[in-house]
């Protein structure tokens, strides 16, 4: 009863009184406490956050060495859709997340890497948790993309480096502009980049690092957004209520207010009217939050760039081009640059105390961006993939060698002039370049630039082979080919017969003095004389084995002549009229190589020839009765031993140069047996091992005219001759009059296929082959000795690319040795066994007499059971 007492009579407990003051003095003790030792919680606050943040940052470290690379490279025709891109965005954002549970959420991204160090136009890289490379490894973008397996990159210490961390600024809930795919969006950063020098140590690179949005981070973003959002609604009212009753007071105070009042007898009844103030609207999510107000596809990112390099300034003017180059993303939010501006100093990811948190999170991969980073993944459509078809990519010394005079491993091209207007001398290399293509109208710069690209090959101790029915080529290369080290390589086969007192050079197209083989001489000059006529076995059968069997037997003679020590004695294709109608010739003749013809040869001759009319041979003797008439080409041909030995120039690396003269019939019989003694020399080359192939270079300008001669020489030239080192350069006004076999096997083949200017169908087809990239109408407006053109570089194409032709007085000026030419031309046509044309012809007249008089030697006996019949053979 004494403990309930005081409850009983009203009374207070005192205990619990007590404890009650107790408990409040306590908490006024601590927070004193707390008020004069302050400085003993903030340490200790320190001391816990500090320790926290030393555990994170060691397991995020610890993450992040298991992380992978990966390099993508698009092909050349790569066009991507949005919904691909949009899909490789969702891919990214999945992987970020593919780290072990207790990785901390920095640790926790996915980094895209544009990497430009002047060797090539932008390297893009993807690195991600190593548990993601699957995920990372199969892309929407299917095969027009490869995905390789990339190693760490280490980069030489720079002299002048400038960092910078790129944040979103404006309206946070607004999203960046949308930019379209079509021009690339990356386009404006390689531009960029695009002046490049990789020689002074230039280096730029953009990281984007993608987390996927926290929730709670989220949450509380959104919740703060709205808190504004109201809070900024209130003030709005609040202000418009205050406008309000200002504006009523003011009314009711003016002069016009009282006359109303005065005159409708109202004056001092209703007192002051009652202004209701505007309520806040309710706010809307939608506006409020903007891009924010859902979940899904809503990623941070984080923008680091850094740029380097050994020239002081160089790495501060790369950074604000590229800080112009993000304003293109620009729209109700933008890219700006972290940090504060002092006057001319600038406070940033440069500088104490940002600058360790922006290497470690450089060189660790960490992801801890701005809490105004917000995006959507169709905001990042621009940087979620490599260049496109639809990106300009500029031509840097790594895409394009740098011409050198005088090295044989690289063949001049043009001048390229890059972004910074620097020119330089670019090159392919001289063992990939297998056969070129240059397209162009008439003195568009076709010729300039493959003389200049023959001298610098012949400078480098290269052979070659120009040949030019229009022979001005000749004079104008004369002056860069005239040195000493040189005259003793050039030979002249010119047949235009110029001057009071010509020179010509000779061959022997059945000539055996140079170790042929007969039956590939003899198929040669058939085929030669047959590709010029049209004759084939359904046109003219009798007379392309007419011309055979005689050739077979002529060829025996020759090859007979010279193992006798005789090649002064050797016949000519014009001793075929003398073989065929003349009994006094032919019987010594087959009686003299009897032996030496195949079975079915001598078989057409016991048995065939006899039965043949008169008139038969004249199909096959016509071409040669041109030939004969013609002074020049009897004095060419009519020579027993010519000098000119193609296989010999290619092995010792000649310098030939030939001019037949023209395009009429004749001309394009002499040039039919050239090209096809060209392809028999090439072909007999499988007598040498590979390794020991010499590399060759002929050169064939005006190829309406060559292949109106041998169209099927030609297109078999473009397809043999990479097998043996000779690479065929081929120039032709319109690649629509080629013959079909040349022009398939020109586009086929070509290692370089360029085109000047000319009519929009004269350039269409070549345009065609880029994919009318550029269009037919930009190559056709091109200026003269400006080229458009696609090369092989390291197995790939690189263009089409602007180039300016060579010229030869700039880029020879050094060479040129004008007092030296008179001497180049006589040692070239000394080189070539030139004669004066009397002599030549003279002795063409007499060598039949020659001949018939080393047959007459050489002949056995008639065997007594021979009997001529009226064509004067059995």
């Amino acid at each position: 009863m004494d403990s309930a007492a005081p409850y009983l009579t009203g009374q207070a407990d005192p205990t619990a009184s007590g404890q009650v003051l107790g408990l409040m003095s306590g908490i006024v003790h601590a927070a004193g406490w707390v008020l004069t030792y302050w400085w003993v919680v903030a340490a200790a606050a320190v001391v816990v956050w500090m320790a926290s943040e030393l555990v994170v940052r060691h397991l995020a470290r610890k993450a992040s060495t298991e992380r992978m690379a990966l390099e993508l490279v698009p092909s050349r025709h790569f066009d991507p859709g949005f919904e691909e891109i949009f899909r490789r965005g969702v891919q990214l954002a999945r992987a970020s997340t593919s780290m072990p549970w207790w990785a901390p959420r920095r640790s926790k991204t996915v980094q895209l890497r544009l990497r430009a160090d002047g060797s090539s136009p932008l390297r893009y890289r993807i690195e991600g948790p190593a548990g993601g490379e699957r995920l990372l490894s199969i892309t929407p973008f299917g095969p027009a993309v490869t995905v390789n397996r990339a190693r760490p990159l280490v980069d030489k210490p720079r002299d002048h480096v400038v960092r910078a961390e790129f944040m979103l600024r404006g309206k946070p809930t607004a999203p960046l502009r949308e930019v379209p795919l079509a021009p690339d969006p990356l386009q404006p950063l390689i531009d960029a980049v695009s002046d490049l020098r990789a020689e002074l140590g230039d280096l730029a690179e953009i990281r984007l690092d993608i987390q996927r949005a926290p929730k709670w981070s989220l949450r509380a973003r959104r919740l703060q957004l709205m808190t504004e959002a109201r809070r900024a609604e209130r003030r709005e009212a609040q202000r418009a209520a205050r406008w309000v009753r200002q504006d009523a007071t003011g009314i009711e105070d003016s002069l016009t207010w009282q006359l109303q009042q005065l005159v409708g007898g109202k004056q001092g009844g209703g007192g002051r009217r009652l202004v209701m103030p505007p309520v806040p609207r309710r706010v809307d999510p939608q506006e409020a939050l903007g891009k924010l107000v859902e979940d899904d596809h809503l990623v941070r990112v984080q923008l680091l760039v850094m740029c380097a390099s050994n020239v002081e300034g160089r790495p501060q003017a790369r950074l604000g081009q590229l800080q112009a180059a993000l304003d293109v993303f620009g729209g109700g939010s933008r890219w700006a640059m972290r940090g504060w501006r002092v006057g001319p100093w600038r406070f940033g990811a440069d500088h104490w105390p940002t600058r360790r948190a922006f290497e470690r999170r450089w060189d660790l991969g960490h992801c801890q961006p701005p809490r105004a980073n917000w995006v959507r993944l169709d905001e990042l459509t621009g940087l979620l993939k490599p260049p496109t078809v639809h990106c300009r990519l500029p031509l840097l010394a790594g895409d394009l060698p740098t011409f050198e005079h005088g090295n044989p491993d690289l063949l001049l091209q043009g001048i390229y002039r890059g972004s910074d207007g620097r020119r330089r001398l670019v090159a392919t290399y001289a063992g990939e370049t297998l056969f070129e293509v240059g397209v162009g109208k008439a003195g568009g710069g076709k010729t300039e630039r493959a003389l200049a690209q023959a001298i610098g090959w012949a400078h480098a101790g290269g052979g070659l082979m120009f040949v030019d029915p229009h022979r001005d080529s000749w004079p104008r290369a004369l002056p860069f080919l005239a040195h000493d080290h040189l005259m003793q390589r050039i030979a002249l086969i010119d047949l235009n017969a110029n001057g009071p007192a010509p020179q010509l050079s000779c061959w022997n197209p059945i000539g055996m003095h140079q170790g042929q083989v007969a039956h590939e001489v003899v198929e040669a000059t058939a085929d030669a004389y047959a590709s010029v006529l049209k004759w084939d076995d359904a046109t003219a059968p009798r007379a392309l084995t007419i011309f055979t069997a005689a050739l077979a037997v002529l060829v025996a003679v020759n090859e007979a002549a010279c193992q006798a020590g005789r090649p002064e004695d050797q016949a000519t294709v014009f001793h075929l009229r003398s073989l065929l109608t003349d009994p006094a010739f032919r019987i010594p003749a087959l009686t003299a190589v009897e032996g030496r013809l195949d079975e079915e040869t001598r078989s057409w001759w016991q048995t065939v020839f006899p039965t043949l009319p008169n008139d038969a041979f004249g199909v096959v003797l016509n071409p040669i009765a041109r030939l004969a008439a013609n002074p020049v080409t009897r004095a060419f041909l009519g020579q027993p031993a010519g000098v000119y030995n193609i296989r010999a120039a290619m092995d010792s690396r000649m310098i030939v140069w030939v001019c037949p003269g023209g395009n009429g019939p004749t001309d394009r019989l002499i040039t039919a047996l050239l090209a096809r003694d060209l392809l028999r020399a090439v072909r007999s080359r499988r007598d040498t091992p590979e390794s020991q192939r010499v590399p060759f270079r002929p050169y064939f300008d005006e190829l309406i005219t060559l292949t109106g001669a041998a169209p099927e020489t030609i297109a078999a030239m473009f397809e043999d001759f990479r097998k043996y080192k000779v690479h065929v350069h081929g120039m032709t006004q319109l690649l629509a009059r080629l013959p079909i076999p040349v022009r398939l096997s020109l586009v086929q083949n070509a290692s370089t296929l360029a085109s000047t200017a000319g009519s929009q169908s004269a350039v269409a087809p070549i345009t065609a082959e880029w994919g009318d990239r550029p269009s037919p109408d930009v190559v056709a407006a091109l200026e003269r000795f400006e080229h458009y053109m696609s090369l092989t570089v390291e197995g790939r194409r690189v263009g089409p690319v602007r180039i300016t032709g060579p010229h030869l007085d700039e880029v020879f000026a050094d060479y040129a040795r004008p007092r030296q030419v008179a001497a180049l031309e006589r040692a070239a046509r000394a080189t070539a066994g030139a004669a004066a044309l009397d002599q030549l012809t003279d002795r063409a007249g007499d060598q039949l007499t020659r001949v018939s008089g080393f047959l007459a030697q050489h002949a056995p006996a008639t065997p007594p059971n021979v009997q001529l019949n009226k064509k004067g053979y059995k």
